[in-house]
């Protein structure tokens, strides 16, 4: 049988199936719902109208099976996804306090960490547009370390763009051993999308120009730096522009900057200019903190639409 053919975006990474305890929930009432940076970066382009597909390994458990059936209901293309026949899915458990959300985990030895790149689907990769993955992806274990590296360059052979979030979770990995790598990744991709919070620890530097100055100085040649409640910023070589936030009542904003990631890369694809696109990501990933979960709060395009006239 022929393979499908690839989608206009490929993201690679870990899936996680997510509970989440709203603020007023009584007790420990817990809501199940999806996760994982960057199967929530395909699930945010997918809702904007760009085809999206998806790289990972899940189990062969109620979990990988309902990613499954997650992924053909959003129209996110999962073709190429493999079962471990004996490795779970992975789990996060996302808790709110005054300090904001906290993520725990279940995902020692998940199925997604146990990804080659003797695996990986490089034809996949290859007829893409765009590929995209996070620093999450390269720290959950040395093969899956191996196999982004793998997939950056099998991106940049076939001359397909390489779209990069430098999510930090130091419970993964050493924020030394986080820098080198980050920053050697960075060298290699076309889209930067890193926060500032995460920026200042990878890069001890405070000032968002200058967080944006370095990551183009590492060869990025487009850089869009989400600052949360502050907006972001959209720099290249030639020119900046900061963009401020987008107003909403937020509750929760687990998966923000993912549905931030898939609604920028999903506009750069339609056409836009880097700063239309940012302007809409802005408003997408406001939207997306407005209720719990990493995805079922994501926007489809009508919402972003209608929400951006009201700005």
């Amino acid at each position: 049988m022929a393979e499908s053919p690839s989608p206009t975006i490929v993201s690679l990474g870990e899936p996680l199936i997510e509970f989440n305890r709203p603020k007023e929930g009584d007790g420990w009432t817990w809501l199940q719902g999806f996760g994982g940076d960057s199967q929530n970066v395909a699930i945010a382009a997918a809702r904007q109208g760009a085809s999206a597909g998806y790289l990972t390994t899940v189990g062969q458990d109620w979990m990988g099976d309902a990613f499954l059936d997650l992924w053909k209901a959003e129209g996110v293309d999962a073709s190429r996804v493999g079962r471990h026949p004996t490795a779970p899915t992975g789990v996060s458990f996302v808790t709110h306090t005054a300090a904001g959300h906290k993520f725990d985990y279940l995902r020692k030895n998940s199925a997604a960490s146990l990804m080659t790149p003797e695996e990986l689907a490089v034809d996949y990769i290859a007829g893409a547009k765009v590929f995209h993955l996070s620093a999450i992806g390269q720290a959950i274990s040395e093969s899956a370390r191996r196999t982004c590296q793998a997939a950056v360059a099998a991106a940049r052979k076939a001359g397909v763009k390489v779209s990069y979030d430098t999510n930090l979770r130091l419970r993964l990995w050493d924020l030394d051993v986080a820098r080198k790598v980050i920053d050697a990744t960075i060298a290699e991709c076309d889209i930067a999308l890193p926060s500032l919070d995460d920026s200042r620890q990878l890069t001890g530097l405070e000032a968002p120009e200058a967080i944006a100055d370095y990551y183009l100085g590492l060869g990025a040649p487009l850089v869009a730096l989400k600052m949360g409640a502050e907006g972001c910023l959209i720099a290249t070589r030639a020119e900046r522009t900061r963009l401020p936030p987008f107003k909403v009542e937020a509750v929760d904003a687990t998966g923000a900057g993912d549905t931030f990631d898939g609604a920028f890369l999903a506009r750069l694809l339609a056409g836009d200019t880097p700063e239309t696109a940012a302007r809409y990501a802005n408003v997408a990933a406001a939207l997306s903190t407005t209720g719990y979960g990493a995805v079922t709060p994501i926007p489809r395009a009508d919402a972003v639409r209608a929400a951006s006239k009201s700005a």
